[in-house]
């Protein structure tokens, strides 16, 4: 197939990933210690081990004469464009870190960011949730994101406290039970 009909963007514009969220406008972008340490560690696998890996495939891809039909070459193209858009993505996230530690909280009878917080809802049910960094957020772990509503609504909150959030299924109350920083 000839080159000029096959649709290869190489635009910057699009350099968040669909699964990150944006940051709210004029925020800083916080960070816990292993937060940070694994985003460093993705950063350095994509950019000393996966790239370097890629770029060895097309080269020889490239070698092997006719491209158009070469799935290695193809594939390795296109693989090494995700791993620039991820290496550039990365990079940003890095560069806007605000790492935190939440050892050094020093308030530690009121919730703040890294904070680990047990609270329970209306029906008695307990919950732990550690306030982390959009770019750590996985609710399944226990791990939600500063901006979120519960967290929001948590910030600044002090054990036996009830705290309101809107959640997806409407306004909920929640009281605070224990808080740690670890």
């Amino acid at each position: 197939m000839n080159k000029a009909f096959v649709k290869e963007s190489s635009s910057d514009d699009d350099d968040e990933t669909p699964q990150a969220s944006a940051l709210p406008a004029g925020s800083p972008n916080y960070m816990t210690i292993i937060g940070h340490a694994a985003i460093r560690a993705e950063f350095e696998q994509l950019v000393k081990i996966d790239r370097p890996e890629i770029v060895k495939v097309v080269s020889w891809a490239a070698g092997n004469g006719d491209r158009s039909e070469n799935g290695d070459y193809i594939y390795g193209k296109k693989r090494m464009r995700e791993i620039d858009k991820r290496i550039r993505f990365l990079s940003k996230r890095l560069d806007t870190a605000v790492v935190v530690d939440p050892a050094n909280q020093e308030n530690i009878d009121q919730v703040f960011f890294g904070a680990t917080v047990s609270i329970t809802d209306a029906e008695g049910d307990e919950f732990c949730y550690q306030i982390v960094g959009i770019d750590e957020a996985n609710a399944v772990n226990g791990k939600i994101s500063w901006v979120s509503p519960l967290a929001r609504a948590l910030l600044k909150a002090r054990v036996d406290e009830v705290v309101k959030f809107q959640s997806p299924i409407g306004w909920r109350e929640v009281e605070v039970i224990k808080i740690s920083y670890v």
